[in-house]
């Protein structure tokens, strides 16, 4: 559900009426050439590659099926697909298409929801408009140097600069505003809102000049939607003003987190490559569009989001996306930054994700123009799994032959290698890593693997694995986790709260599928109406995130799910719909909050406890009576110079330093066992909570 319409719940006669309208056949075949074959249809299929007709839609059924990659549903679920839009926006628009009536749930909300559709289209056609009076100024006398810029020192024809629609926009301060104002009659309110004009400060606003035109002396370059409306704009400074690029504020119709820049253009080209490349700028998506890699996007100024990923991988079945952004230190932390949003996915194999490094600190569009397409495609076949990707960034500029340097590279190889899952692929790199640090010495080399995988193995404690498991502790969990979720459905005020706990304990993972799928579906409904910054910053608590409240989201979920999960929404019917003993239990929602996330993080410990026992007990544990032995073997000279020592001294070091991983673990296992203590005082707060989850 977007942003516009929060609250706006259809009524059911409404969707019904959609339904029995909605042709299958005509949907479809609005987008896919549909031939009779017999008494069904049959086209190309458009979510993928499809070579020969595969799609069979069936007017009996009203149902659609592809053979070849498994798409299927009714016309509403293929408008969906397609489009990339939301359930009731499918809706809305095939009712609006056939003129039937649009009913919520109430008549104040029916009216509510009728002014927001016609707001959102409202300022739709002032940014179109403001597009193309852009467009207009890049081919008027005082676009003459703009053009310039664009032809001359960015090197795009004639054709490139048409099919992105770019643009100048004046250098006077209202122009957009005059023209919008006088030809198009727009109120300077709505252009605001649309983020094309910015009011004076301590000015009486209600007249247009109170207003100026938000983006003056720069290069327009319009940002789209998947269905290619204009949805913002981003501005190239052309005098080296700052900021050197100014976007569109987020509004009503524009989310930097939900939408990629290029997406509308480059869908059909990610689908047919079976790849997704995405850059950092307008101008790398633009200068790689006219080099023929067309499937090529930009993140609008953020980490990319779970909203962006998911909108990608439905674009490619291999799910293989390409990062390729600048070389220089910002552009190493941006991916950087991009990785930690994607990595779980890349551990779990649910994405293959690689990072394209291009030499000499060049970004994708100076390096098209100095070496061609053919030499980038090539760098791109040829681009590295992120994960070697790390490696050589934790080994970048290390001086090995430096104890300290050596220590801090083996420590971020440690940690990153410690968060593989499969053992085959820890080992393929633990070897690679070794032959590395080791500089091709094959002894060192192999004593290097045994020691990087004895700390690797320290460190892969999560206390997610279900080797540590005991019989019981599923159901436990499950019981657990069930009681958060339905808190977080059913205790609004408290949401932020709860996202603050889940993320403080790292808890955000559930554990049990169905959990994850429903934390999944709330948080994406939760940043299509606050945005992604906004829901970050509540997990970190710098927002109180009290508006989460306004959200209904059992609702919200409840529609969702019909179309999209209809086998989930069986599944979680009792956390959408609690009982009135459930409702009670609801009665201390802070207190339970405590109660139930003690109890799944002392889950968590206790299977750490029973790793690193099993990591304690199978060092070899070197005697006192060999320490005594070794120092008796050592030389006169070493003797002398460690005179100033005590002997016992001498031989507490030399324990600690022969059975320094066991005696690591034996400090780490009895900290968690305090840790643990802390826990049951923390389960002890709220009885009632752990009687439920022991029943």
């Amino acid at each position: 559900m977007s942003q516009s319409q929060p609250h706006a719940r259809l009524h059911p006669r409404t969707i019904e009426a959609v339904k029995e309208r909605a042709d299958i056949v005509d949907v479809v075949g609005e987008h896919v050439v549909l031939k009779k074959k017999g008494r069904e249809f049959v086209g190309i299929c458009p979510f993928h590659d499809d070579k020969s007709p595969s799609m069979t839609v069936s007017p009996a059924k009203q149902f659609y099926y592809c053979f070849s990659c498994g798409a299927g549903g009714n016309s509403i679920k293929f408008l969906m697909e397609l489009q990339r839009i939301s359930f009731s926006e499918v809706v809305l628009d095939l009712a609006r298409k056939y003129q039937l009536p649009v009913e919520t749930v109430d008549g104040p909300q029916q009216e509510r929801l009728r002014k927001q559709l016609s707001r959102r289209e409202a300022l739709l056609r002032a940014l179109g408009l403001a597009a193309g009076w852009f467009r207009s100024q890049l081919r008027s006398p005082a676009g003459a140097g703009a053009l310039a810029y664009l032809t001359q020192q960015r090197g795009l024809s004639e054709g490139t600069i048409d099919a992105f629609d770019l643009g100048y926009a004046s250098e006077s301060w209202d122009g957009l505003l005059k023209h919008l104002g006088q030809v198009e009659n727009l109120s300077p309110e709505l252009l605001e809102a649309a983020g094309l004009v910015v009011p004076r400060k301590g000015s009486d606003q209600r007249a247009a000049s109170g207003f100026y035109d938000r983006f003056r002396h720069r290069v327009m370059v319009p940002i789209r939607d998947r269905q290619g409306r204009v949805i913002g704009f981003g501005g190239r400074s052309l005098d080296g003003g700052e900021p050197k690029y100014l976007n569109s504020p987020e509004t009503e119709v524009f989310e930097k987190g939900k939408h990629l820049f290029g997406l509308d253009r480059a869908s059909n080209a990610i689908r047919k490559d079976d790849q997704a490349v995405v850059v950092e700028g307008y101008f790398d998506v633009i200068a790689l569009h006219a080099a023929g890699i067309t499937n090529a996007v930009a993140a609008l100024g953020t980490a990319l989001s779970s909203q962006q990923i998911t909108q990608l991988c439905r674009c490619c079945d291999s799910r293989r996306l390409v990062l390729n952004f600048d070389a220089d230190g910002a552009g190493v932390r941006a991916a950087q930054r991009a990785i930690g949003s994607v990595e779980q996915q890349a551990l779990q194999g649910q994405l293959e994700l690689r990072v394209l490094h291009l030499p000499a600190g060049k970004d994708p569009d100076e390096f098209l123009q100095q070496h061609g397409a053919g030499e980038y495609r090539a760098l791109l076949e040829r681009a590295p799994l992120w994960l070697d990707w790390q490696i050589e960034q934790a080994l970048e500029g290390k001086d090995l032959a430096r104890s300290d340097q050596f220590q801090q590279a083996v420590a971020a190889l440690v940690e990153l290698l410690g968060k593989l899952p499969q053992s085959a692929v820890r080992s393929h790199y633990l070897q690679q890593v070794a032959e590395r640090l080791s500089g091709g010495q094959a002894r060192l080399a192999q004593k290097l693997e045994e020691d990087l995988r004895q700390q690797v193995k320290g460190e892969r404690w999560h206390g997610r694995a279900s080797r540590w498991e005991q019989p019981g502790e599923i159901g436990l969990r499950e019981r657990a986790e069930a009681e958060l979720l339905r808190l977080y459905l059913h205790a609004g005020r408290h949401r932020g709260a709860i996202r603050r706990e889940l993320r403080q304990r790292e808890l955000e993972d559930f554990a049990i599928s169905h959990h994850r799928l429903l934390w999944a579906s709330i948080s994406e409904l939760e940043e299509d109406n606050l945005g992604v910054g906004r829901l970050e910053a509540i997990n970190r608590g710098s927002d109180p995130g009290d508006d989460l409240a306004d959200l209904d989201l059992p609702r919200l979920l409840s529609d969702r799910l019909l179309v999209e999960e209809n086998d989930l929404l069986n599944r979680l019917t009792p956390l959408l719909e609690p009982n009135e003993l459930q409702r009670m239990a609801l009665a201390e929602p802070l207190l339970q909050l405590r109660g139930t996330t003690a109890v799944l993080e002392r889950q968590r410990s206790l299977k750490r406890c029973r790793h690193l026992l099993d990591a304690w007990g199978s060092q070899r544990l070197e005697t006192l009576e060999l320490c005594i032995a070794r120092l008796l073997e050592e030389s006169e000279a070493e003797a002398n110079a460690a005179a100033s020592l005590s002997m016992e001294s001498r031989i507490d070091s030399m324990f600690s330093e022969l059975n320094g991983d066991a005696l690591r673990f034996q400090e780490l296992y009895y900290n968690e066992r305090r840790h643990i203590s802390h826990l049951d005082q923390q389960r002890c707060a709220d009885p009632m909570a752990a009687a439920r989850l022991a029943s």
